[in-house]
């Protein structure tokens, strides 16, 4: 079998360092020892693969969690009843569960304490020896990780009036002692840090193609500049001569890392092994699926998003399930085979479409068999995510492309945190905001026409911008469609301000269907049930979440909301 990290990972769960619990907790519990590490390549190893965990293990993260903080914008819905509501209604304190479990992971258990720990052991050790290949390649996986992480904190929770905690252990003279970080001054701050870790990590890290069977999945050099090239994106928010910056990213990518678009949409989220790494592919989480009988098989959330119960054959958990609003807008690329001059939905669905969505009677595969789609459990909503369903295809799937763990229903599947297309994207938007609509139109273009849709027939305006993304990414968290509406609301341009102040300001409609066991059904059109109430009203300090109130109270002083929370 051939393995890759997120096998390595759940190997190695064991060696969680309790010594570097709480970022927040004004009690140390002490200082790790290095030497009990440090000592073999593959101890090193083992050191940052625990870091990797957090972002996937059970539901956690990328397998749920930080999913539920998408309800406020108009693409997903529930489809279970939740606590989470306030999450998707604007109306969050900080404490939901999914907030505080993701800041956990973060900050206090899988993240930066972890990563913090290796890169500050590993400098100590160059000091006084050269580092291995392995060590060094290990170092540059901790900057990268150290990066993410705190990444992942800073936009969510940091503003251009005051940062978020972050220390680099490294810099700290005598030894980080586990005390409280500095909350840095403005959000920035944060991404200049961050920034300075991903470049550390493209020094150290390998190109992909230089990386063993063994090796893959791990960051490698084109991993950290597709990073970078997203935080600039946020750090141009307050500062928009990092447009600049995005650009110079994307080109690198291209010109020096030979990233591009793969020709087929669909061979993105194929549970083909050797399609894992096309030349799209920035980093990712490979799972195992079938193939890892540990327990752990990678990111369990095409498991999640199956229809519950699996039409009887295998425990999908039925959440989080496309919305209407998002099957309109990707439906405005289906062509105008009657002539009418509109695209007509029942005419033809485009191939992007059809890859993100089942609609009521679309023909899939399921455990060997063709069926029509249909909802019979769970609230009404009309539709289910169809990129990651390959696995589920075979008749032999579980065991083999699914987990044999219906209380982890991971597949066999690449889950994207960054690909080239995103990136792409990004630089479009720096072109446009840069007043180069040429450019944009160029990239905008290319990935319209590997989906074989038409392409622009002008200039591309902040409105296809925002189609793109939306349609292109959707069901991508790595992309965040909510901060994407969040960061445009607060956009100094008002034709993309518009667009996302018009999804944050409304709540998502749904299918609901007369018959629900009859796929041919006919349906009414309705709001989603669950979180109706209150009406959804953005406010500018809706950007970012406030700080769990725990951490709060724990920082005694140290940690503050920005003053649109206190």
């Amino acid at each position: 079998m051939k393995r890759y990290i997120s096998i390595a990972i759940a190997a190695v769960c064991a060696f969680s360092l309790t010594s570097c619990n709480d970022l927040l907790d004004y009690s140390s519990e002490g200082t790790p020892a290095q030497d009990n590490y440090f000592l073999t390549d593959r101890q090193v190893e083992v050191a940052i693969e625990n870091c990797y965990y957090g972002l996937w293990e059970r539901d956690g993260m990328y397998s749920r969690t930080i999913y539920w903080e998408q309800g406020c914008a108009n693409d997903m819905v529930w489809a279970k009843p939740r606590g989470f509501n306030n999450l998707a209604t604007l109306t969050y304190t900080g404490d939901e569960e999914p907030l505080t479990d993701t800041w956990w992971r973060c900050y206090n258990r899988y993240g930066m304490p972890k990563a913090n720990w290796v890169v500050d052991n590993l400098l100590k050790k160059q000091k006084d020896k050269e580092l291995t290949y392995t060590e060094n390649r290990v170092l540059g996986e901790a900057y990268f990780m150290r990066a993410l992480y705190h990444f992942l904190i800073a936009y969510r929770y940091g503003t251009k009036e005051l940062g978020v905690p972050f220390v680099a252990y490294e810099d700290v003279e005598g030894g980080y002692n586990y005390t409280i970080p500095p909350q840095l001054p403005t959000v920035m701050d944060n991404y200049a840090y961050i920034i300075s870790d991903l470049q550390k990590a493209e020094e150290h890290l390998g190109r992909f193609e230089s990386y063993t069977t063994a090796e893959r999945g791990r960051p490698h050099k084109a991993s950290a500049v597709a990073l970078m090239s997203r935080v600039y994106a946020y750090w141009a928010m307050w500062d928009t001569s990092k447009w600049d910056n995005v650009i110079e990213c994307v080109n690198k990518l291209e010109q020096t890392y030979g990233r591009g678009l793969v020709a087929d949409f669909n061979e993105l989220f194929t549970s083909d092994y050797e399609k894992f790494w096309g030349k799209e592919y920035c980093w990712g989480i490979p799972g195992t699926g079938g193939a890892d009988y540990s327990g752990n098989g990678g990111v369990e959330l095409p498991g999640v998003m199956l229809e519950d119960k699996g039409w009887g054959k295998f425990n999908g958990w039925g959440q989080i399930r496309p919305t209407l609003d998002l099957y309109e807008e990707m439906a405005k690329d289906n062509e105008d085979t009657n002539g009418d001059g509109v695209s007509d939905y029942q005419d033809e669905k485009n191939p992007r479409l059809a890859k993100t969505i089942l609609e009521y009677n679309d023909e899939f595969t399921y455990f060997g068999e063709k069926m029509r789609f249909y909802t019979p459990v769970n609230l009404d909503v009309g539709f289910q995510c169809n990129k990651y369903m390959e696995a589920f295809e075979p008749a032999n799937c579980v065991g083999t492309t699914v987990l044999d763990n219906s209380n982890m229903p991971s597949t066999q599947v690449m889950w994207t945190v960054i690909r080239f297309a995103d990136c792409m994207l990004l630089r479009a938007e720096a072109n446009l905001a840069k007043g180069n609509a040429a450019a944009a139109t160029t990239d905008i273009n290319k990935i319209r026409e590997r989906s074989h849709l038409k392409p622009l027939s002008g200039n591309a305006t902040w409105t296809d911008l925002y189609h793109e993304r939306r349609c292109e990414l959707a069901f991508e968290f790595a992309a965040d469609h909510a901060f994407d509406c969040k960061r445009w609301a607060v956009s100094g341009n008002a034709e993309i301000k518009a667009l996302a102040l018009n999804e944050l300001n409304s709540h998502p409609r749904v299918r609901i269907y007369e018959d629900r066991m009859n796929p041919e059904s006919p349906y009414v059109v309705a709001p989603y049930p669950d979180y109706q109430s209150p009406v959804k009203v953005w406010s500018d300090k809706c950007l970012t979440f406030p700080y769990p109130t725990d951490e709060i109270t724990k920082a005694n002083g140290a940690l503050q909301n920005p003053p649109s929370w206190r």
